[in-house]
Formats: structure tokens, sequence, C-alpha cells
């Protein structure tokens, strides 16, 4: 249910409705007395009562029944048991009041009630003592400035998120320009591709079986960064089959400086992610990272009882500043904020750095 703060509304609408009392039964021309003081703080619990009852039967049924095809229903139980209540109320009061006037029960029925004339017909649910109408009324004065303050309210929120919603999918938009951007770059990278292109020449002179593999694993990893932004999530096992042809050509190029080990249990490999994940994060291992035959870099690649994926390197940081705006990880944690998934974790210390990734079941 909508949260609303009525306080300065019960403030402003209790000293008023006093006001209105006080007016009307003349009591600032009545001499004091403790008669008139028990009336006037009678008259005040009255209000006071009155207007916390309905405030309560109003939020009760507005809980209770929050769908617009109830709201029929909602209306006419919030009456009916808002002017029982109301009645209650009036009718306690009504008795106390005459008790502090006569110090006497007899006859406390006999009240004043309020009368209507219509064509020449007066008209007045009096029963024993308690005018409905008059309960009718004082019910209705709190009604619809409560369903006013609830449509004022729920329109601003509705307002709010569609505005947030808006912002949103402008973030998502941007990021997702963004990661094609950067798609495209690794795409046209001329380093990454010079190097492929040389190790493919070498390949090609001192050992044609494998430069043939080489090419096919290169076409693989073009073909798939092509195709990577046509969708916001691929199967943890496209991503793998796509990170096998990617690590060959990083291995072909480091030989013995690398070592990737993946252990991913494959009942997790029909469970989601945004693509090119572990190719940022594979990347940026590789970036950072001292790679040599003698000081390897170690990544491994697993999934763990948490459905999570988890990547992990060893850290060797080079000596010389590497230029880095970041965008490779914030470009992951934004996909999984947008797409409403819980955030990756991002662990490190001083010998290691990990990236535990949780996996989208498919719905």
């Amino acid at each position: 249910m909508t949260r609303l703060n009525d306080r300065w509304l019960r403030i402003i609408g209790i000293t008023l409705l006093m006001l209105m009392s006080v007016s009307v039964n003349n009591y600032l021309q009545m001499p004091f007395s403790w008669t008139v003081a028990g009336r006037l703080m009678l008259t005040m619990t009255s209000i006071v009562a009155t207007w916390h009852l309905n405030r309560f039967v109003i939020f009760k049924f507005r809980e209770q029944y929050p769908l617009g095809s109830q709201i029929i229903k909602r209306l006419v139980l919030t009456f009916l048991t808002g002017m029982l209540g109301t009645t209650l109320v009036l009718w306690l009061t009504g008795i106390a009041r005459h008790w502090l006037i006569y110090q006497t029960l007899d006859d406390s029925m006999i009240q004043h009630y309020v009368t209507f004339t219509i064509n020449n017909h007066r008209l007045s649910l009096w029963f024993y003592g308690v005018d409905f109408v008059k309960a009718a009324i004082m019910f209705l004065l709190f009604l619809p400035v409560y369903e006013a303050l609830f449509f004022a309210v729920e329109s601003r929120e509705i307002k709010n998120r569609l505005q947030q919603s808006e912002r949103e999918k402008e973030a998502l938009e941007k990021t997702n320009l963004q990661s094609q951007l950067e798609a495209l770059k690794q795409q046209v990278n001329p380093h990454f591709l010079f190097n492929s292109l040389n190790a493919l020449g070498t390949l090609i002179e001192e050992d044609p079986p494998q430069a043939s593999l080489f090419l096919e694993e290169l076409s693989t990893v073009y073909r798939y960064l092509l195709r990577s932004n046509e969708q916001n999530l691929t199967t943890l096992g496209a991503e793998l089959d796509f990170i096998h042809s990617y690590t060959h050509l990083l291995k072909t190029r480091y030989g013995a400086g690398l070592k990737i080990t993946i252990h991913v249990d494959s009942v997790h490999e029909a469970f989601l992610l945004p693509p090119l994940t572990l190719q940022l994060l594979v990347e940026n291992a590789v970036k950072h990272n001292i790679i040599l035959p003698e000081q390897p870099l170690s990544i491994s690649i697993f999934t763990n009882s948490d459905n999570q994926l988890v990547i992990t390197n060893n850290l060797q940081r080079k000596n010389t500043k590497i230029h880095s705006n970041g965008l490779g990880l914030n470009n992951i944690l934004t996909k999984y904020k947008m797409l409403g998934q819980t955030v990756p974790t991002i662990l490190e210390n001083e010998s290691q750095f990990s990236v535990r990734l949780p996996l989208i079941r498919y719905n």
C-alpha cells in the first residue's frame, strides 16, 4: 500500500473542526465553568476519535482491497464500517455530554439530531438517540479528503517510477552503446589483429596444420564478436566455446607464459550471463599482469555450488603504468544491475584477483 504521511492534514483538519464546533456551539460566549471546559474536552475527544477511527478504516480497506477492480467493494465497505464507527463515537460522547450537563443519564437517549426537509417532508435517520445522517455526513468529510490525497501521492509515485524507468532505459542504452563501441574497438584493434596475423604468418611457415587451426579459431572469435551485441544474455556454454577459441589465440602468442584452466560443471552450461563477460575478464588479466614462461600468469575459470562463475588470476602487476579507464569491469557491473540481477563480487588481495559472477537461470 502507498505510504501516506498525513500528519499535517490531521493537525490542520482537527484544528479546523474544533474551531467550527466552538463557533457553532457558541462556547466562547459562555461564562467559564468546569462544565464548559468538560464539554470542550469531550468535543475535542469526539473529533480526534472520529478522525482516527475513520482514518484507520480507510487505510485498512485500502490495504485489503488495493486493486482497481475492487474499488466499489472497498468504498462500500469503507463507508458502512466508517459510518457505524462514527455513529458509535458520537453516541458515546453524546451520552457523556448529557451526563456532564445534567449529572444524570435519564433521558440520555433524547438528543438533538440532524433533519432535512425535502418537499415539506422532514427526513432524519434517528434511532434511539443515534442520528445516522449525522454519522454519514461526518464520515463523508473524511473519505473524499483521503481518496484525493491517495490519488495525488500515487500519481506522483507513478510519475517518479516512469521517470526512473526512463533513466534506467537511457542508462541501459548508453551501456549497450558503450559495449558495442568497446566490442568494435576490439574487433578492429590493430595490435590484437597485427599480433594474430604475425602469429599466423609464422605458423604458416613452421606448422601449416597448426596455422589452419589458428585461422579457424581466429574466425570463430571475430564471428562471436560480431554477433555479441544482438542479445542481452547468452548461455555459459556458448561463452565457454568462445573463450576456448579466444584463449587459443592468446596461448599461441604467450606460450608457456599463460596458463588457463577451466572446470565448469555441465549443469551450469545452460545458465545465462551477458555476452563477452569472460572475454573482458580474461583480457583484463592479460592486460595488467606480467606474462613470461618463468613467471606465468595463471587464470582459473570454474563454477561453485552457489551457481556462480568464478574467475581468478595470480597478481603480478606490470612495472610500467598501463592506461585503463575501468570500462571493462564497470561494463559488466552495469549490465548485471540493468538486468535486475545481483551484481558480481570483486575481490583482491596481495596475490590474487577474483571475480564471482552470478549465473542467471533460464526462465
